[in-house]
């Protein structure tokens, strides 16, 4: 199962300060934890971050891609008489989870506590009250009473907002509960999976290219970027599926449950894998013992990307199925987090040029 040193950068990550282009807190946690297992370091110019480990052969090359944005908020306005923040996401969410939550607010002069807040119930009509309340009608209390305490606060149009959620692990260390698990928790498997080639001497036919992606949530971009720099020969995309174990949702929604290994994507919007790819996925956990859950969702990943970069990249999904993504707080099995690193470990050391080349459909 993961150590302690696993555990205390993947409660590091889920902390941290990130929503899409803004990223950076993250992005230089994750470069300065990788600095020890990388061979090389490499950067594009909209903030993903790559890290190289060489093999036996230069080619193929194997990019293993989780982002590392999470879904937050940015200021659009400050209230002239109450100094309340007006606000858009960054990212998708739902309304009805935003309302009582706490949130920061990053300011040039510093982070700042608020909670969404809006009218009371107390002060509505009795038919306001059975209504779903929008966001639109929603605002952020930092605890000002004026325009001129925000600014002088720091805040400003254009600051970026997160949730606030510490990190932590219950059921005697089975499962995690925090913010940012999409797709903090994929980036995390990426890296796992290159500490343990360094650290175990494990060979591999191939060169490894570890990517944490950015700006995801806002439309792949990060992974688009990503593709140009590494120019991938096989793409193993690393994310969070939607656990359907979860009340009032049918299997047919949602088919994989927590707990029960990792997930391939077996379409989404974004992508319909490369079907040699997902085979030999299944056959090499089937081989190695490992649970794997066949899924499918209905958003996009970051292979929507690379599976299209240049003549196109075979790629799949290999997902860590999560309770509550999207919201302040996920909750995830370990158990599931450890298999899905063990199966790509298991990947990578079977991706040699000729089995690369066996994905080819023509």
């Amino acid at each position: 199962m993961l150590d302690e040193k696993a555990i205390n950068i993947m409660k590091r990550m889920m902390e941290s300060f990130g929503p899409p282009g803004f990223e950076t807190e993250t992005s230089r946690i994750i470069k300065d934890y990788m600095a020890e297992y990388a061979d090389e370091i490499l950067t594009d110019k909209l903030g993903s971050v790559v890290f190289v480990t060489k093999g036996e052969s230069e080619r193929p090359r194997v990019l293993l891609a989780g982002h590392v944005d999470e879904v937050g908020f940015i200021v659009s306005g400050i209230d002239e008489k109450t100094g309340f923040l007006t606000f858009d996401t960054l990212g998708g969410w739902w309304d009805q989870v935003l309302l009582s939550q706490r949130v920061i607010v990053r300011t040039e002069k510093g982070d700042i506590h608020g909670v969404i807040a809006a009218k009371p119930p107390h002060l509505l009509p009795a038919e306001e009250r059975k209504k779903v309340l929008e966001r639109k009608n929603m605002y952020i209390d930092i605890g000002v009473t004026s325009k001129d305490e925000a600014l002088e606060a720091g805040v400003k149009i254009g600051d970026p907002v997160v949730p606030f959620s510490p990190f932590s692990v219950i059921r005697d260390g089975k499962v995690a509960m925090g913010k940012a698990f999409d797709d903090r928790i994929g980036t995390f498997v990426m890296m796992e999976v290159i500490r343990r080639l360094k650290e175990d001497g494990i060979k591999h036919p191939n060169t490894v290219y570890g990517a944490a992606t950015v700006q995801e949530e806002v439309g792949l971009r990060g992974a688009q970027t990503v593709a140009h720099l590494v120019d991938p020969d096989v793409g193993i995309v690393l994310e969070v599926d939607i656990a359907g174990d979860v009340p009032g949702i049918k299997p047919s929604e949602a088919p994989t449950r927590m707990g029960k290994g990792p997930s391939l994507i077996t379409y989404d919007r974004s992508m319909i894998p490369n079907q040699p790819l997902k085979e030999f996925v299944i056959k090499v956990a089937k081989e190695t013992g490992i649970p794997l859950q066949l899924s499918h969702v209905m958003g996009g990943t970051d292979a929507g990307r690379i599976h299209i970069h240049r003549t196109g990249c075979p790629s799949v999904v290999i997902s860590v199925p999560t309770r509550h993504i999207h919201s302040h707080v996920g909750i995830l099995s370990l158990e599931d987090v450890e298999n899905a690193s063990k199966l790509v470990v298991e990947l990578v050391k079977r991706l040699d040029e000729k089995t690369v080349k066996s994905f080819m459909p023509l």
